[in-house]
C-alpha cells in the first residue's frame, strides 16, 4: 500500500491501524470544516485487511458499542446518522480507489485558476486549479474534473462530461491527467463512485483507477437550502 495514501487516511480519518477489522476513532476532524468548508461529520474507509470509522470523539464510545451489539457495519450504518444527532441524513456507501501509476492517456485538457469567468460553477467550489477540457473550434467547456484537497497528502478527484461530449473518453484522460499532477504534487490521488455507477467505474478503471475492493462510507452531506 503506497505510503502517501496511508499518510493521508491517517490524517484525514484520524488514525490508520495495521490491524484487522474496523476500528472506530474519534477524530476532533470531524467537528472541524473540510476542503469544501463544510463539516463532514462521519467518514470511513475500509479495505481488505481492516478500516477506520472516523466519528466525533463525543460519539466515539456509544458508535463502538452500538457497532459490537450490530455485529457489523453493515447493520449499525444505516443508524449512525441518528447516533450522531443527524437523523434526517442518510448513510452512503461508495467504491473507494486510488493509484500510483494512472494510465498513460494523452492530456485532455488545460488547468485553470477555479475562479476563472469562464470556468463552469460546479467546478469553482473545488478552488485552486481545476482541469477543463475545451472544444478547439467552439471554445465550448466539454469535460472537467476538480481535486477535493482533504490534506497535504490525500487528492480526491471529481469529473464531469456534458451530455454532448460523451463517449469520447474524456472523462478517463482527464482524471489520468489530474492524478498524475497529483502524484507530481507529493499526494495520492483517490477517486470515488457508487457502486452502481458503471460509468464511473469505467472511467476510474481506463484512467489506471483499480478496484482493489475498498469502500468508503460516512454520513451524507447537509441539504442546501
Amino acid at each position: 500500500m503506497a505510503r502517501r495514501l496511508v499518510r493521508h487516511l491517517a490524517e484525514w480519518l484520524g488514525g490508520w491501524p495495521a490491524g484487522t477489522g474496523l476500528h472506530i476513532i474519534g477524530a476532533p476532524a470531524r467537528n472541524r470544516p473540510g476542503w469544501d468548508g463544510k463539516i463532514h461529520p462521519v467518514l470511513g474507509v475500509s479495505g481488505p485487511a481492516g478500516g477506520v470509522l472516523s466519528v466525533p470523539p463525543e460519539h466515539a464510545a456509544a458508535i463502538a458499542g452500538q457497532y459490537d451489539r450490530a455485529g457489523g457495519l453493515a447493520a449499525l450504518g444505516p443508524r449512525v446518522p441518528a447516533l450522531v444527532g443527524l437523523a434526517e441524513r442518510a448513510w452512503f456507501t461508495a467504491v473507494y480507489r486510488w493509484t500510483t501509476r494512472p494510465a498513460p492517456l494523452p492530456d485532455a485538457g488545460v488547468w485553470i485558476p477555479a475562479g476563472d469567468p469562464e470556468v463552469p460553477g460546479w467546478l469553482r467550489p473545488f478552488g485552486g486549479d481545476v482541469l477543463v477540457a475545451l472544444d478547439p473550434v467552439t471554445g465550448e467547456q466539454l469535460a472537467g474534473v476538480g481535486v477535493k484537497r482533504h490534506d497535504s497528502h490525500g487528492h480526491e478527484l471529481a469529473v464531469v462530461t456534458a451530455p454532448q461530449a460523451r463517449g469520447r473518453g474524456l472523462a478517463r484522460r482527464l482524471v489520468a491527467q489530474a492524478a498524475r499532477r497529483v502524484l507530481d504534487e507529493g499526494a495520492v490521488p483517490t477517486y470515488m463512485h457508487a457502486p452502481a455507477n458503471r460509468a464511473s467505474a469505467a472511467v476510474a478503471a481506463a484512467a489506471g483507477f483499480e478496484d482493489r475492493g475498498w469502500l468508503a462510507f460516512g454520513v451524507t452531506e447537509a441539504q442546501a437550502g
